[in-house]
């Protein structure tokens, strides 16, 4: 039976068994001696960090354009004004336009058009 424990750490963010525990339980990448093993657990150079920082300051950069500002606006004016119960109207509207008396004011619905589109 082996004496190499396969199974994931308990803790995902537990240190790595240190190398002389390791090399005392058999090592189970014998390509990989337990000091390059250790190497490649180092952190960058300060310069690579610095590297990586300059590249994620000027890459990671997000801009948002005025009219999603503009919308967003918008929206929050919308949902903190009180809400309207126009159903009293539409009920009006709909029995004028069945009993045949609803007469439409031409020339307002013109000059809506009109300033809608100019």
């Amino acid at each position: 039976m082996s004496t190499i424990d396969t199974r994931a750490p308990f803790f995902p963010n537990a240190k790595p068994p240190r190398p002389e525990i390791a090399s005392t339980q058999g090592n189970p990448r014998p390509e990989i001696s337990s000091t390059q093993g250790a190497q490649s657990l180092k952190r960058n150079s300060y310069q690579r960090a610095q590297e990586l920082n300059d590249i994620a300051q000027r890459d990671a950069k997000v801009t948002i354009p005025e009219s999603v500002k503009d919308f967003s606006r918008i929206k929050k004016a919308v949902d903190a004004a009180p809400e309207m119960d126009n159903s009293a109207k539409i009920a009006d509207l709909k029995a004028r336009i069945q009993a045949g008396t609803y007469a439409p004011d031409y020339d307002a619905i013109a000059d809506k058009l009109l300033a809608s589109e100019y």
